[in-house]
């Protein structure tokens, strides 16, 4: 637009009436990536700028001149009616903070790292209080009800967590009531380096409170301990690594949420049982007799009841064989009448050698299936002996440090760290 009222907050951002909106937001950046950290510092150091911007141009004055054109409604007043029109409209400035949540979406502070407070004014919230809570197989099984103490931070009733009498808290002013110092240093023409450190006059509180004003509850910390019985419900079929959340139960700060309590569940391993989803595992031991002929065993459930495994005769055990029943597992979570299986792996336990006589053997023998053909051997066929197996790990280390030893004899002996030079 060429026949604009006034062109003062062009100038003060470097750009002419016709400038397009993503030109604007362009400047936008350049203002606050370098004018914040450079030109304040040290105007002058800053030649990629200053054929844009003045000293004497505020924060605040690029700020609202940034709010203005960047805004539709407001560029035409200001266009049509200059500055006399804004002030009549009812305009403005809205500071560093709009001119950020404009371009990033955020504020100022939370674009530079810190942890400013919401655009709408909503209150920070506290962190969560997070706590493991061992529970035994049965507890998860028949779902349990517990009670847990806590120690936590709550406000001080009689300042009402403010630290102090009325009017006593003022705000730092070695830190402007950040609770944060920031120091800009100049590395080199152009380049800065920004360190942030905790101010030592409030210990990050951003507020001091006289001695004498200080609240004799609390001391001053607007908070004091408080210790919380929390019952604790875990439901059939909870699983481990499963959160118990108590929502807004965490520790309490001036002006700020409080966070969630949140229960870890452990679960403790079983003597007897594993757990797999919703499956439950377990390994029993019987007799090649039982294996070959059935059997029937009894087993206490987690519930505390005695269940009764019946395999019948005829049916045959192999070694590792696995067989479920079904019904007998895990409730489901939120749905306990429906349960996963109960998985039984069998370990077949062999009698030891020479357990009966040769003729108990041969009556065995004719009980037993029918032996296969015996293998035709031929006449240069070598018979070997097949005995039981022993670990040789160790054995083998020997042998193979005496097969060491023997060849520092053969070579001669080396003192520690001595190497042979070759050529």
């Amino acid at each position: 637009m060429s026949n604009v009222s006034d062109t003062k907050l062009y100038d003060i951002l470097g750009v002419s009436p016709s400038a397009s909106e993503n030109e604007l937001k362009k400047v936008g950046v350049r203002v606050l990536t370098f004018q914040k950290l450079v030109c304040m510092s040290n105007p002058y150091k800053s030649n990629c700028l200053t054929h844009i911007y003045s000293k004497t141009h505020t924060f605040k004055e690029i700020s609202f001149a940034y709010e203005v054109l960047t805004n539709p409604e407001k560029k035409d007043l200001y266009d049509r009616y200059g500055e006399q029109g804004l002030r009549e409209g009812g305009c403005g400035g809205g500071g560093m903070d709009d001119i950020f949540s404009h371009i990033f979406g955020g504020g100022l502070f939370g674009f530079m790292g810190g942890q400013g407070r919401s655009r709408n004014g909503g209150r920070r919230r506290g962190e969560d209080m997070v706590h493991p809570l061992k529970v035994s197989l049965e507890d998860l099984y028949n779902g349990k009800t517990t009670k847990l103490q806590l120690s936590k931070n709550v406000l001080c009733s009689t300042c009402n967590g403010q630290g102090g009498k009325s009017g006593a808290v003022q705000k730092c002013t070695a830190c402007r009531g950040r609770g944060m110092r920031i120091m800009i240093r100049q590395l080199a023409p152009g380049m800065v380096q920004q360190m942030q450190s905790v101010c030592t006059d409030c210990n990050g509180e951003g507020e001091v409170i006289s001695e004498k004003d200080r609240c004799k509850k609390c001391e001053g910390k607007k908070v004091i301990k408080e210790v919380k019985i929390l019952e604790v419900h875990v439901d059939k079929g909870m699983k481990h690594g499963q959160k118990i959340t108590f929502g807004g139960e965490a520790d309490q700060a001036p002006g700020s949420e409080p966070g969630d309590i949140v229960l870890v569940l452990q679960e403790k391993e079983h003597e007897t049982y594993k757990r797999e989803g919703n499956d439950l595992s377990m390994t029993h031991k019987i007799g090649l007799v039982e294996a070959l002929c059935g059997f029937h065993f009894t087993l206490k459930h987690l519930d505390g009841r005695q269940i009764v495994v019946k395999y019948p005769a005829g049916k045959v055990i192999e070694p590792g064989s696995v067989r479920v029943v079904r019904g007998e597992g895990m409730p489901q979570y939120r749905n306990p009448f429906e349960k996963g299986d109960l998985f039984i792996k069998f370990d077949v336990q062999f009698p030891e050698n020479n357990w009966l006589s040769p003729e108990k053997l041969s009556e065995l023998e004719d009980l037993l299936p029918t032996r296969a053909d015996p293998p035709v051997i031929s006449g240069d066929a070598e018979e070997v002996e097949l005995q039981e197996f022993v670990s040789q790990s160790s054995s083998g280390g020997h042998r193979r440090e005496a097969y060491n030893d023997s060849s520092d004899e053969e070579g001669g002996h080396h003192g520690p760290g001595v190497q042979c030079a070759h050529q």
